[in-house]
Formats: C-alpha cells, structure tokens, sequence
C-alpha cells in the first residue's frame, strides 16, 4: 500500500515492474498471492478510490455526513456494504486492482469495523494527523463522545474487554445510519460479513475462480465465503492453550476454516514457545505464522530448533493434505468442522466432552501436543479402542475403556494418533501443495489390534480447486469411498468410485497400502484390477504395544504393499 491506502501500491517499496516479475515467478510453480485490505477508505481528495466512493455515496453516515473515523492511513470513512451502490463500487475497486497487480485472494482486516477514535470526529486544522511517529494507533483527531441517543447509550450495556466503556468504543458510533435508515446499533455485528459478501462477489466476478477471502470478523454464515483467523492473539503459552478452544468453537459456529497466529501476533514469543506452537499450527485447517509489525521476527527460521519441528510438522501437514481437502469438501456439503472437538466421534464417552487441549482432524486423526513450558512429555486422553502413532505406525496404543497415557514429548515431537476403522488417504508432500497433491497416494488401513474381523472406511475428494464451487457433476472432479475388511487374516480393499475420470485424467495413482493391526504375516496378495489379477510382495513389520493389548495374539503386525500402481480412478479389489 501507500500510505496504508486500499488498492494502491507502494512506488518505493513494491515497484510495479519488479511486484509483477516476482509474481510471475511464483505463480508459475503454482503459489499464490494474498494481499491485506481494511475497509477504512482514506480522506484524501487525490485517491481515486475516496474520489469513486465520495461520487457514488457509498460511505456510512452520521447526521447527514460521512461518518469520520481513524485507521492506518489516517483519516477514513467506512463504506456502506449493505448499500447496493457500495458493492458494485467495491467490486470495481477490486477489478481495478487486480489489473494493476493480479493478486490471487484478499486478507481483510480490521472489519469489526475498528476504529482508533470515539464518537464525533474532524480532522484537526493545521496538525499532520497522523503525525508518522510513534504507534500508528494513537487517536489524533479531534472528537467528543456521542451520548445523546438511547442507541448511543442504551439502559442495557455491556462491559466490552471489562472497560465499562460506551457501546460504540473504538467503533463505528451505534447511531450511524446504513442503507435503507437502518442504524449501525442493529448492523454492528454483520459489518465484515457484508463485506465479506461483496469481496467474494468481486472476487469471483474477476476470472470465475474460487476466491480466497481472509477475514478478521465473522458471522453466521461467514464460513461459506470466507476462512478467519482468530485476530491479535498474544505469544503466550496460556494463548496457545486458548487457540484450540477457540479453533474448535469456529468450527461449530460454521467457520471450519480457522487458525490462530502461529507463535502469536504479540508479544515476542520464546523459541520453546514456537517450537510448541508450530507443532499445533501445523493441524490448524488454516495454518499461518503472523506478527505484529513492531515485533522482533519470528519466521520458522528464525531459529533453527523451530525450523526443525516446522519441518516435521508442517512436513506432515502437507502429505495429509488430500485428508484435509476431502474435509473441506465435507464442511461445504454438509457444515462438518475440520477440526472438532473429541466428543463429536466419542459422544457417549462422557470424559472427553470438557477436553480442549486434544482435538480431532475429521473424526479419526487426533492431535495430542505439549502447551506447558518444559513439559518433555504429554498427558492424553484417548477414547476406547486402537490408536496408531501417525509419525511411527509401528506404535499401537489400545485404550479398553477409555485411558489417559504419558507420552513422550521432546521439543520436535508432537503426537499425532489414527484410530481404528479407517481408510487414511496421503501424498508424498512437497514444498508447494501444488506439487505435492500431483504426488502418489499411500492408503493407512487401520483395524482394532488384533481383532478377527473388521471394517474400515474412508473416503477422497478430488476437484479442479479453482473452481467456483466443490462439486460433483462438473466433469472436474472425482469422489472415492475407500472400504477394508478383515476376516480370519484375509485382507480386502476395495473403492467406489463417483465420475473417476477427472482422476483417471490427472493420472494420480496408490502406489502403497499399509494396514495396521493384523495377527500373523503375509507374504502374497491378489490384486483384481478391470479383471487382471497381479501378485504384489507384501513386508510386514511386528507392531508394539505403548500401552494396553490387543485381541487375540498378543504379536500384530503392519502389511505393506508398495508399487501397487493402481489408478485412483477405477474402482478396484485387493485381496
């Protein structure tokens, strides 16, 4: 930005010719390009974008004028998003950006809306507002509180971050007038959804893609536009603690994509503090490391024992990344979390409804992480039946009834469990996820320890991702139901797939499949495929049990089978 102003660039900092070489580069190895905007419009009758706005009375008005308030450019006004007239104006502002540099998405902040002043404001006369020292935050207008109205102080009132302080506090003043009379008292709440509505509209107006909004505030519904995080979040353990409640809150509100600043946005974090935080960030569906400006830097590398658990954490996050898209897939039809909390698999296991220090990835991945200072090791709770240790499938966990177990925790390593009865789809991962999701697919089949017989399930969403919508019946994308079962030590996988040829186009392939929890070994499996029977090796590799034993023998094993070459989109049977 310049001078902090919407849709503008920087000449000296971001040079046009140089910004759009950088993004020519990047965006040919598929990355992409989120850029932040606030709703303020800086009072400036030289910028464009104050001149369109004043031209088609967009802004929100108090007594008849736009209403003044202050945000990082300065002076500002608020457009109006529930005014018609303000879309289309927003909507062109953004076009008009977007030709100026082809950004892939928007970050919009600051849209409760957020105000550094109270009540009624003007600029100062003969004073430079804001002055460029100190905090851009300080209120440097001239206002006086607005309490003439029973919107501005109403007999009800609330003690917004215990400070007692009128309604409209660090806000648009509750007697300001939207569109159509309707007062900011009654539209407070859904300000950044409106503008979360006409940015998304914008967005996929410019080339008919799915757009990328990140958005500060939310309301009912935001989830179906936009993903959020969870706003100025300070580096402390005790708000690494909090980040999963909150996380696992959004999701049953409808807002499944949600994260928290990794290592916290303020203030400087320890490096044991950001070793811990990445190690849960990296589970977060919207993974992100941001800080305040005026903190010290705390990118992963900045200290090479975080970039170590970054690596290992985010490493795995990124070969889970077709588990997590088939999870977004299942939140836009059906409004499941991403994250949820262990009572939504567990629902009659009483112990895990108060637990907000674990959580799950969909119903079968649990994430148990360190989030005390100098703990090498983790308490866990975990619900009746087999676990299997993601990062070492060879480490079983069988909790009869429901257990609490010590695991061990040094400072890379954070916990991570698949239950029994699923089918986990995986990549390889890669640096990029466009890389990585064009990588071969490993299937994780898991069966209660030991058990005679069994089922397992899982399923995989494939799509276009740049597609408006994630849907099925476009000829662009591909749904699996992967099914297992086990009978006296007979193993079967098999799929069924919805419209394989988008899949079968891409050429993905399984190339493994471990299942975990088997008695005995194995040592040849028939694979039928369109009718062709091949024999595949299968290595197995003796389990061991961390805590409690499994059914029958006490020995399990994990069958393996590599170079299976199976394309994702045919149906296929594997004995």
């Amino acid at each position: 930005m310049d001078g902090h102003k919407d849709f503008t660039l920087n000449p000296i900092n971001y040079p046009r010719p140089k910004l759009l070489n950088f993004l020519d580069r990047i965006h040919s190895i598929g990355m992409k390009y989120i850029v932040i905007v606030d709703p303020g419009i800086a009072v400036n009758t030289s910028y464009g974008v104050y001149q369109r706005g004043m031209a088609n009375d967009v802004f929100i008005k108090y007594e008849g004028e736009p209403f003044l308030a202050q945000v990082w450019p300065g002076a500002v006004y608020f457009p109006d998003f529930l005014n018609p007239k303000t879309v289309s104006w927003w909507g062109d502002e953004i076009r008009r950006f977007h030709e100026l540099v082809p950004v892939d998405g928007l970050w919009i902040d600051m849209n409760e809306a957020s105000n550094f002043c109270n009540g009624k404001c003007t600029i100062p006369a003969g004073k430079v507002c804001p002055s460029g020292t100190g905090p851009g935050w300080v209120c440097c207008l001239d206002c006086k509180n607005i309490t003439s109205t029973q919107w501005d102080d109403p007999p009800y009132k609330i003690n917004a971050s215990g400070l007692q302080a009128p309604i409209g506090f660090k806000t648009i003043a509750t007697s300001a007038v939207h569109y159509n009379g309707i007062l900011e008292y009654d539209a407070h709440s859904i300000y950044g959804f409106s503008q979360t509505i006409a940015t998304h509209k914008a967005l996929q107006g410019l080339q008919g893609k799915r757009p990328f909004i990140l958005s500060r505030s939310t309301y009912v519904g935001s989830g179906k536009y936009a993903a959020h995080w969870t706003g100025d979040n300070q580096g402390t353990w005790e708000n690494l603690r909090y980040s999963i409640s909150t996380m696992l809150n959004f999701g049953i509100f409808g807002v499944p994509m949600v994260g928290s600043d990794i290592c916290g946005f303020y203030p400087q974090p320890t490096e044991e503090l950001c070793n811990r935080w990445i190690e849960v960030g990296a589970f977060y569906p919207f993974s992100r490391d941001h800080a305040n400006y005026y903190s010290p830097r705390q990118e992963l590398y900045q200290w090479e024992s975080v970039a170590e658990s970054a690596r290992n954490a985010l490493g795995m996050r990124y070969k889970l990344l077709p588990y997590l898209y088939t999870l977004n897939y299942e939140a836009h039809i059906s409004g499941a979390p991403i994250a949820r909390p262990l009572f939504f698999s567990f629902p009659t296991y009483i112990e895990c409804y108060g637990l907000s220090t674990q959580f799950l990835l969909g119903s079968s991945l649990m994430i148990s992480p360190v989030l005390e200072q100098g703990k090498k090791e983790v308490k866990a709770l975990f619900p009746p039946g087999t676990w299997y240790s993601l990062f070492d499938l060879t480490q079983v966990i069988v909790s009869k009834d429901g257990s609490n177990v010590t695991l061990d925790a040094p400072l890379h390593v954070v916990n991570v469990h698949l239950y029994q009865n699923t089918i986990l789809p995986m990549q390889q991962g890669g640096m990029i996820s466009k890389d990585a999701r064009m990588t071969p697919f490993n299937l994780i089949v898991t069966f209660p320890a030991g058990a005679i017989q069994g089922e397992a399930k899982g399923n995989l969403f494939l799509d276009d991702d740049e597609l408006p919508e994630m849907k099925l019946g476009n000829g662009y994308s591909t749904y699996i139901d992967f099914h297992a079962s086990v009978k006296e030590g007979n193993v079967k996988v098999w799929s069924q797939v919805q419209e394989g040829k988008f899949a079968l186009d891409k050429g993905w392939i399984i190339d493994t499949i471990h299942v975990l929890g088997l008695n005995g070994t194995g040592a040849t499996a028939t694979i039928e495929i369109d009718g062709t029977l091949s024999n595949v090796t299968i290595d197995t590799i003796e389990q061991n049990y961390l805590y409690g034993q499994g059914d029958g023998e006490k020995k399990i094993v994990m069958a393996g089978m590599k170079g299976l070459n199976i394309s994702v989109g045919i149906g296929d049977v594997l004995e």
